[in-house]
């Protein structure tokens, strides 16, 4: 990089299932001047998230080809005519996967960073940011988790996945069981974490481990997955749980029609209730979050729970390791200084 040159990842072309590397380009462009109202960012952890593989297939609400790709980021103002801006503050914003980018307080998600002293930057991106956001909402809002109660929690060792182990935790949840995709993050889940139990859901049928896992039931299931995920949750679930229904990763790269749970009935058998979680819903709960989470941060007993990826030309790299899986926990790009 040179100081009159930005860089942002281009998507190229529609992918068809899993992406591939030639479905991006990198584009060079001069590093743009804040007009008024605006504030130049150079950003310098940017996020990239299972939500993205969707936006790209197109369609409304899609990402647009040829034009500089969306996310998550945390950048430092180095130019600004946006009063309430000034050069040196750290923000969280939406124009990520680029160097560089104008923003403007207050607009698409542009917030000031409140700045927690002994909390890494890391935080902003993955427990304290979307990921934790959702966590949080998914259990204190949308599932209403109770001290005492049983979570499971899909595709656990990714960034919402972790989140949720740690909140869960801290209200008080009495077991906390988690699926992974390899008996290292199962370890992980179990040894590192501190989730009561996990499992590998290449092992046999999710139903029949969950139901090893926890022969008493659950309560809530906080739902990173879909499909088969789902099924085997609503059979363990007691009467009048709950399912916080995050994401589906098992459809994301193939038919985005998923068959409905055979045993769907059992949602009025039970008296369950199943709701969706948009975390752009929940933004009002950021101040709370923090004021939850951050004195367990500085205290260590909670971590970022984080997969760095070095360089900014890593940037698509990261993207298709997070879709395979190859992180534990949320899955950053720190772009080189």
């Amino acid at each position: 990089m040179t100081t009159n040159t930005a860089f942002a990842v281009h998507q190229s072309a529609r992918p068809t299932g899993f992406p591939t590397t030639g479905d991006f380009t990198c584009a060079a462009f001069p590093v743009p001047r804040p007009g008024p109202g605006t504030a130049l960012v150079e950003n310098l952890l940017l996020s990239v998230d299972p939500y993205h593989r969707g936006m790209m297939d197109g369609g409304e609400g899609g990402f647009e080809l040829n034009t500089p790709l969306e996310g998550r980021s945390v950048g430092r103002v180095i130019a600004s005519r946006d009063p309430g801006l000034r050069e040196g503050d750290l923000v969280f914003h939406r124009a990520g996967w680029r160097t560089h980018a104008l923003v403007t307080l207050g607009v698409d998600g542009t917030r000031k960073l409140r700045g927690h002293a002994g909390v890494p930057l890391e935080a902003y991106l993955s427990i304290l940011g979307g990921t934790g956001l959702t966590a949080y909402a998914a259990l204190t809002r949308t599932a209403a988790l109770r001290g005492g109660e049983d979570l499971f929690v899909s595709a656990a060792a990714g960034g919402v996945g972790t989140a949720t182990g740690h909140i869960a935790r801290l209200l008080g949840a009495r077991r906390i069981i988690g699926s992974a995709g390899s008996a290292a993050k199962v370890r992980h889940l179990t040894g590192v974490l501190g989730f009561d139990a996990a499992f590998d859901y290449h092992d046999g049928p999710v139903g029949e481990q969950l139901a090893q896992a926890a022969p008493d039931g659950i309560d809530v299931y906080v739902d990173n997955v879909g499909g088969d995920h789902l099924e085997g949750a609503i059979d363990s679930l007691r009467e009048y749980g709950r399912v916080a229904w995050v994401g589906a990763m098992s459809m994301y790269n193939g038919d985005r029609s998923p068959a409905a749970p055979r045993n769907l009935f059992e949602v009025v058998h039970k008296s369950l209730r199943l709701e969706g979680v948009l975390v752009r819903n929940h933004t009002n709960l950021q101040d709370e979050l923090e004021d939850f989470l951050v004195p367990h941060l500085r205290s260590g007993r909670i971590g970022t729970d984080t997969t760095v990826v070095q360089g900014f030309d890593r940037t698509v790299e990261a993207f298709l390791g997070m879709l395979r899986g190859d992180n534990l926990g949320k899955m950053l790009v720190r772009i080189d200084s």
